[in-house]
């Protein structure tokens, strides 16, 4: 597994922005769409392509285009949902799917509740969602299940990761022959005794879409 952290001034000022607790609800959606563009650029590098040959208006030249299958980008509902406009911003041709997950506060592990996936991913691309890389036991589900469909390369894109996050999913993925990298903001701290990153930026959930009482 391979951990990626963009080192850019605008990703710092961005996040230092969604950090603050002040920040309301909308400029959050806005900042993290902003910020997933960004990412996603770093995150697609990578990405299949295929020659392409088009004509100027001077002349003939090879190009390239994304190449067939196309990626697949996954948002882990619900909070993955807030990263999708900045993802297809940058991948329009992208095909999404969806994967509902949830984490027991207790235990900490997580399960598939509901999903919108192809049965066969074989020789796909996967470009997963997940605004925190926490304990790592969702990512870790949400990896193995796209894996277990055939997925042969899959890149998460993480607002923010926990020491412990990263290596639960290094250690969980040891036996993955398939490339797994994660592209994130930053490397918080740690976590603490209630999972949450420290000094992260709360709840993405809630603080993109309110407190659903």
């Amino acid at each position: 597994m391979r951990l990626h952290v963009v080192d850019h001034p605008l990703i710092a000022h961005k996040l230092t922005v969604l950090r603050n607790e002040m920040t309301d609800s909308p400029t959050f959606r806005r900042l993290t769409d902003e910020l997933v563009t960004l990412l996603a650029y770093e995150a697609t590098r990578d990405v299949r392509v295929e020659p392409y040959t088009i004509v100027t208006p001077v002349a003939p030249t090879t190009g390239v285009h994304l190449a067939y299958p196309r990626p697949l980008v996954v948002p882990i509902l619900r909070a993955g949902l807030g990263m999708l406009d900045g993802m297809t911003r940058l991948l329009p041709t992208a095909e999404v799917g969806f994967l509902g997950m949830v984490r027991n506060e207790e235990t900490l592990e997580a399960s598939t509740y509901a999903e919108r996936l192809p049965d066969d991913l074989s020789g796909r691309q996967c470009y997963v969602l997940d605004p925190m890389l926490a304990t790592g036991g969702t990512l870790a589900a949400a990896i193995r299940f796209l894996t277990d469909r055939g997925a042969d390369d899959i890149t998460a894109i993480c607002l923010l990761v926990a020491p412990e996050g990263v290596a639960k999913l290094e250690a969980g993925l040891a036996d993955l022959d398939v490339p797994v990298t994660v592209v994130t903001a930053a490397q918080d701290e740690r976590l603490n005794e209630q999972g949450y990153i420290v000094p992260g930026l709360g709840d993405a959930g809630d603080r993109l879409y309110g407190i659903v009482h």
